[in-house]
This record gives C-alpha cells, structure tokens and sequence, in this order.
C-alpha cells in the first residue's frame, strides 16, 4: 500500500457510529480519502510524507454550521446591545459602506481564525459572495456558500428586489467547484426580511437548482410577535406553508420554537445550527437542543458572526454547548461529550452538504486536525471524547489537513500569509469603524 500521507502516534477519535476510540493509532491517508485508521500499520506500507503525532488527539475536523465570516470586521465593536439594536443601529450602517476588498480580507481573517482553531468546513452568509468563494478557493477550506435571491434596499428604502439570476448564476460558477469544496445554498435572511411571495419564490429557486436553504428561524422573541403580526402563524409555518422546508433547510438559532414547530422541523427533516455564544451574549435566550435530539433532530454548532460571539472558536461552542444545556436542565447527564462533538463535526458536515466528512474512517475525505495534549491542562490522559470537549482549546490544535492536503503544521500555515492579513484588516477597519 501506497500512501499520499502517514499520521502515526495519535490517539484516534474517529466518530464513527460506535465512536470509538483507536490509541496509539495510525491513519493512511490517498487520493484525499482516508485509508484506514487503526491500531496496527498495514504491512508494506509505503508513504511520501509522514506526521508523528508525538502521543496527541486526532479527530475529524470541526464544522462551523452558521457564520457570517466577514463579520470579523466588526469585532468588538457592537457588544452589550439587544439584537435589533445591535442590528439596526449599529451593523447595518457599517455594512453600508462594505466594499467587495473589505469582505475579501473579513473572510480571509475569518477562514485564517477558524483554520487555527481546527475549523475544516463552514457555512456562510453574507454579501459580495463571490468574494468569499474567492477566499475559500484560495487558502483550501471547505464550505457552504449561499446567495440571496432578493436585495432588500434600494436608495434606503425596503424595497425587495428580485435578483434570482444572480443566485442561479452563483450556483453555476461555484457549486462544487475549488474541486468539490465548495457547495451552494439559496438564502433566506430571514422570515422577516423576505414575505410571503419572495418566500415562495426563493423555495422554488432552490427546488429547480437540486440545493438547500440556509435561513435564520426564531432567534428572538421580537421575531414571535413579527411573524404572528405578518403572517398570522409562526416563521416555521409560514416556512412550511410557502414550500420553503420542501428542500434541505440548514436552519440558524431556532430558539423559540412552539411544540408543533419542533415536529414539524422533526417531519420535515430539517437541519439546526445552534449557536449557543451568540445566542447568550444577544440575550436572545436558549434554544431545546436537548428535546430536538430527543426528536432525531440533526442538529449541528455554529458561531454565528464575530461581531456577536466574538470570535469564531468552535471549541468553545462545543464547551458551551455541553454545559449549558446540563445547567438549565439541572441534569448533568444531558449533552454528553460524544453527543456534541458529533454535533460539531459529522452533524455539521450532513446539514451543510459534505456527506462524505466527518469521521475518520476508510473511505472519508481525509479531514482531519491534530491537537497537541501535551500541555497541563490535558494531563492525566484519560477519555479523549472528554478531553476533546471539556479540555481542548482552539490554541491547542496543532495541525490541519483538508482533504488529504496539509493546511497548517506546527500552527503555522503552509498557504496563507497571516500576517499580510492582519496588515490588511487593521487598515481597513480605519475606514469602516468610523461613528
């Protein structure tokens, strides 16, 4: 056997279905697909690179299932200010003066942040999109990429205008392209920025292009009253009733769901991003997570934007996602560590169109990080699910490899130039972060 890669050395999560666990382990890794992961190399095995993992943790890489990645350009600038504030007053007047090279150098920061802290794959929205596929395709990341059908503003005024073209030839240009890395969703902001009619079209829209809906449902009670006021019923139902839930739905936030909003999510096979940070920090409140599990519910983590976390941690919603749920509750055998990182790598990788990611078993896209436990706090070794969930922190990931390729060793990337992208940002935040 011939090998592209050799990973020796590491204890293996591979998330498999009987999440087990291989210690001391190898993984061969050709052609960008893993070739097995055990406890023995296979004899005659051959290999053009090698990493010794020096006894750390290897896992399927994490998946950021919600963000806004150029939204790194308002970090720290917004914070302590309830959602349509926050929105209104402050994120929508500086996005109003977003420049195609301002998303550009927000997403690189965004992807260079999420890489470090073991991000292999993401889910994004947001504007001058082909600016992020651009970003994407350059530094080797995976990702879910959506485009909007409508442009709500023109001259300063509501005005919903149809831009389905655009979204069609979107689709053409970067559906699996960057050699499958990336795929394409129809946008849906939200319930509340589109109507009824735009609803149904952009439903259709996804119908004929054979993709998914990325949407934000029911992050904030001010959401409740606006869909009963608009629509006489729910976001969920005025999503079913219009054909929009009629396709793959990758749902963001969902915090304030009815009993008959769950079932239908559960009937109609949709897909949630929690966002547990962002949720909290906009006092936006605590989606069921635990009851849509319960349910069969594929519920996945995301981060949501930096402008409301802030920062794009994925470990730390794990953390927060495993706590969380066990405090309210009062229960502290809800959210179990295996249940959450599933959560935030194979759950992921389904809801945002990477079906063949998020394990480490023969036959997946090799998509893998390695993190360095050898440090205090991850000693003694005991339960690597645990440690990776209760202990790990972003600053520990040592290694990346997307798709068979080396993204970053020894945390320094082998393709992206960081500190030209840090230059770059803090200019142009001169500009942006004007009141």
């Amino acid at each position: 056997m011939n090998l592209d890669l050799l990973i020796k050395n590491v204890d293996i999560i591979t998330m498999d279905d009987q999440n087990s666990v291989i210690h001391n382990g190898f993984i061969g890794v050709s052609d960008r697909k893993i070739c097995f992961a055990g406890e023995k190399l296979p004899e005659n095995t051959g290999f053009k690179k090698e990493i010794d993992g020096k006894g750390g943790l290897a896992m399927p890489g994490l998946v950021n299932a919600h963000s806004h990645s150029a939204m790194t350009l308002m970090r720290n600038y917004a914070d302590d200010i309830a959602l349509e504030s926050w929105l209104f007053d402050n994120i929508f007047p500086i996005e109003a003066k977003l420049t195609d090279r301002d998303v550009y150098w927000g997403t690189m920061l965004g992807i260079a942040e999420m890489l470090k802290s073991g991000v292999t794959a993401f889910a994004d929205m947001y504007m001058f999109m082909d600016e992020v596929a651009r970003a994407v395709t350059e530094t080797g990341i995976k990702a879910n990429l959506c485009k909007s059908p409508v442009q709500f503003f023109e001259g300063g005024e509501l005005k919903r205008l149809d831009k389905s073209q655009g979204t069609v030839d979107y689709y053409n240009r970067y559906h699996n392209s960057a050699e499958g890395r990336i795929k394409v969703f129809v946008e849906i902001h939200s319930t509340y920025m589109f109507n009824e009619q735009t609803l149904r079209n952009a439903a259709l829209l996804a119908r004929q292009l054979n993709t998914g809906i990325h949407i934000h449902l029911l992050e904030t009670t001010a959401e409740v009253e606006s869909s009963k006021k608009d629509y006489g019923m729910t976001s969920i139902e005025i999503c079913e009733k219009t054909g929009v839930l009629d396709v793959p739905v990758l749902a963001a936030h969902c915090v304030h769901m009815t009993d008959s909003d769950l079932e239908i999510m559960r009937r109609k096979g949709c897909s949630i991003a929690h966002n547990p940070s962002s949720n909290l920090k906009l006092g936006s409140g605590i989606a069921r997570v635990p009851e849509m599990i319960g349910m069969g519910i594929n519920v996945c983590l995301g981060t949501d934007g930096a402008a409301s976390n802030n920062n794009l941690n994925m470990f730390e919603e794990i953390n927060l996602a495993a706590l969380l749920h066990k405090g309210v509750a009062m229960n502290p055998q809800l959210m179990k560590a295996d249940t959450v990182l599933k959560m935030g790598t194979y759950n992921g990788a389904r809801a945002i169109g990477f079906d063949d990611t998020g394990k480490i078993s023969e036959g997946m896209k090799a998509d893998i990080i390695l993190i360095d436990t050898d440090k205090p706090h991850f000693y003694p070794k005991n339960n690597p699910l645990s440690t990776a969930v209760y202990s790990a922190q972003a600053s520990d990931v040592d290694t990346v490899i997307i798709d068979g390729n080396i993204i970053m060793q020894n945390r320094v990337f082998t393709g992206i130039d960081e500190e030209k992208i840090k230059y770059e940002v803090h200019s142009l935040s001169k500009r942006l972060l004007v009141r």
